[in-house]
């Protein structure tokens, strides 16, 4: 299972459902009702899966993505924490990953944006959701905006 220590009391029985969900009903949980989290919903979610980078094991985080015509941007925000979600700094460690997105399974490989890409990346997404303008006011930290790419 995912690890949630680092989230808020609050939600983390309701990422742990839509894990789950995303497990067993992936269609059903491709279209979450983020409003128990503050964001307007419903939203797309994909479900990243890394691997550990203490444990080896794999972890499954849901998370609201942006497509980006055959690849998917991902805001590592962690809601505005001063440090980066766990799921990113296994992604920095070990690239390689699994997304799904709603029935589509694939591997894939992660690739944090800089520059002017992060720029045009991080505007597209906040186009469609504003709410991590309002994370990255809450944070000295740049939100790492990350780029996910299907390999065959």
């Amino acid at each position: 299972m995912p690890q949630f220590e680092d989230l808020p009391t609050n939600i983390v029985d309701i990422i742990k459902a839509h894990v789950q969900l995303y497990l067993e009903h992936p269609e059903q949980a491709h279209m979450w009702d983020s409003t128990p989290v503050g964001i307007p919903g419903p939203v797309t979610t994909l479900l990243l899966t890394t691997t550990g980078r203490k444990t080896g094991k794999p972890r499954h985080v849901p998370l609201l993505y942006v497509d980006n015509g055959g690849s998917y941007l991902i805001i590592g925000s962690k809601g505005g924490n001063e440090t980066d979600p766990v799921w990113y700094l296994n992604l920095l460690d070990n690239p390689d990953c699994e997304i799904r997105v709603s029935t589509y399974r694939t591997k894939a490989k992660a690739r944090v944006l800089a520059d002017e890409e992060r720029a045009a990346a991080w505007a597209k997404v906040t186009a469609q959701h504003p709410v991590y303008n309002k994370y990255q006011s809450r944070t000295e930290r740049q939100i790492p905006v990350i780029l996910i790419q299907p390999v065959a």
